[in-house]
């Protein structure tokens, strides 16, 4: 079931001209979503939306091509004002735009600055753009920001501190915005993809023996669900492309959050627990 949350059928996907944001960007489009391309280079970016033409989208489908670094905020700005202007306003925003470190490893093998570039290009990136996009969807009644998220946030792991702690603060993003905006018709989500096949995880030695990947149009499927409404009562959790599906999280909406599962909290080890909230 649809809210009244007053969003337009257009979207905004970062870091859309290569890898899953390219991927995101054609299922939305096909889906019947007007489409704002934003990346770093102009020619990748042009080339998806060239792709979107030549598969001839749904009847008034638009797509628009931004280049920008999503960590410029004077940039992200005006980007965002063109495309809330030329699309007649944003209903939903991917914050896709990421990087992973360049070897894999401990922290204390890291390269700290290629591990810090990491964690400022994976937060920063969506706290810039996020910061851009709240005002016209509060002025609007409300939107949906999904932030790709990775179970590396939730998770320990052996290797990619950088990608890891950017994507733990990612995570800690999502309730916050959440939780400050949601009276204002604003519901934000956290959504993993799995493990999709681009350059990146191809780069990983960690995915060298891997056969099976997580089709990227799951988390389009997950991205439409959110984007109309559907997974409204659950904003501020974590969805995982592949394992979870809209009407399986709408199924379970009661029990998820009676065990105030899927988010990023301290969990207290007991009713005594003096850190208990």
């Amino acid at each position: 079931m649809t809210t009244s949350i007053d969003a337009p059928r257009t979207v905004l996907v970062t870091g859309a001209g290569r890898g899953i944001g390219r991927g995101l960007a054609l299922g939305l489009a096909a889906a019947g979503w007007s489409v704002a391309l934003v990346g770093r280079t102009r020619e990748h970016l042009e080339a998806v939306a060239a792709e979107i033409e030549q598969a001839g989208p749904p009847d008034g489908v638009r797509t628009l091509v931004l280049a920008v670094d999503v960590t410029d905020a004077d940039g992200v700005r005006d980007v965002v004002a063109t495309a809330e202007r030329e699309l007649d306003g944003l209903g939903l925003v991917v914050n896709n735009a990421g990087v992973i470190e360049r070897t894999e490893g401990p922290f204390a093998d890291d390269d700290v600055e290629d591990a810090w570039r990491v964690v400022e290009v994976n937060v920063r990136g969506p706290m810039v753009v996020t910061h851009a996009v709240l005002p016209g969807m509060v002025r609007r009644g409300g939107g949906r920001i999904a932030n790709v998220n990775s179970g590396s946030g939730y998770h320990a792991s052996r290797s990619y501190t950088g990608y890891g702690i950017s994507k733990g603060a990612l995570a800690r993003l999502t309730t916050l915005v959440d939780a400050q905006y949601r009276d204002r018709g604003v519901r934000v989500f956290d959504v993993a993809p799995g493990v999709v096949r681009t350059d990146m995880t191809g780069s990983m030695p960690l995915h060298d023996d891997r056969e099976e990947w997580t089709p990227v149009e799951a988390s389009v499927d997950l991205l439409v669900g959110i984007g109309e409404g559907r997974l409204d009562a659950l904003s501020g959790r974590f969805f995982r492309a592949g394992a979870d599906t809209v009407d399986e999280l709408v199924s379970r909406t009661d029990e998820i959050l009676a065990a105030d599962a899927r988010r990023l909290r301290l969990v207290p080890y007991g009713d005594q627990d003096p850190l208990r909230t």
